[in-house]
């Protein structure tokens, strides 16, 4: 008996082999693809340490003005206050997309009124309209409320999302009618059915939509210039736009220095969230 095992033992090494073998060229495309996208990244670390000299040298090697740009940027140019009005603005659009977008999804897939697929199709006619076809109507808007300088008019405007609407109606159709059935059996309300069904069934759904606005909120740009005057509410975008000269000229170090700090908090949201982000991507594609 022990032959045949040790036959099938070599069989499944030499096609573990054969096969590490024949997929090295995959492995080659992918570490060239991975060092093409780590590049600019590294580089923009390498400048972030130099002065405007050793940059134009194009030294490859760590600079000596690290320090004197992160007082800048840090200290000098309030980057951290930045960061912070963008955290918020986030953060608040992105609680209030994700709730406003259940409550929709709820309402398309488990309730019944007249117009409701006529709603449901202005709802996805906005997902072809861009920000800026609205910005003017958005400004006015926010001008009538008074609510320029603030962070009201930074988040109520974008406080509701087509595209989230879309996603949880898409998600809520393909789940089972019969937890709907089931629920109303119970004596469930329709708030019950929403937090102690949906919701539990729909966490992927939700960490993939928080991922996608937050980084959306986080780069934006054009609204906060439009709407905010005062620099202490500005957002980040803005504030890295201010970053593009120091001492009335161009300095490529702070510049990117500023940009690797302010590239942290999505980052780090996406990493907190990346199991619920790929899974709900996942999800869909099934679906």
């Amino acid at each position: 008996m022990a032959a045949p095992e040790a036959d099938n033992i070599s069989l499944n090494v030499g096609r573990q082999g054969l096969i590490r073998g024949r997929s090295w060229p995959l492995h080659l495309m992918l570490c060239v693809a991975a060092a093409i996208i780590v590049f600019p990244l590294a580089y923009a670390a390498l400048i972030s340490t130099q002065t405007n000299a050793e940059v134009f040298r194009f030294q490859l090697t760590p600079g000596t003005g690290f320090a004197t740009h992160l007082d800048q940027v840090w200290n000098e140019r309030n980057i951290g206050r930045f960061m912070w009005n963008s955290t918020v603005q986030a953060v608040l659009i992105t609680a209030a997309k994700t709730i406003l977008s259940l409550l929709a999804g709820l309402a398309f897939v488990y309730f019944r009124f007249r117009g409701k697929w006529l709603v449901f199709f202005f709802v996805l006619i906005t997902l072809m309209m861009p920000t800026e076809v609205m910005i003017l109507a958005l400004f006015r808007f926010v001008s009538d409320l008074v609510w320029k300088d603030s962070m009201a008019g930074l988040v109520v405007p974008f406080a509701a999302s087509a595209t989230g609407a879309f996603l949880f109606r898409q998600h809520f159709a393909n789940l089972p009618r019969d937890l709907a059935e089931a629920a109303q059996i119970d004596g469930a309300s329709p708030l019950q059915f929403l937090f102690r069904i949906l919701i539990p069934l729909s966490w992927n759904v939700i960490g993939a939509l928080a991922v996608i606005q937050f980084v959306f909120v986080w780069n934006m740009y054009l609204w906060p210039v439009l709407i905010i005057s005062d620099q202490d509410r500005q957002v980040v975008q803005v504030g890295l736009q201010g970053l593009q000269s120091i001492d009335t000229g161009l300095t490529f170090g702070p510049l990117m220095l500023a940009a690797l700090i302010v590239s942290i908090p999505p980052t780090l949201v996406f990493i907190a969230l990346q199991k619920p982000f790929m899974a709900g991507f996942a999800l869909g594609s099934d679906k």
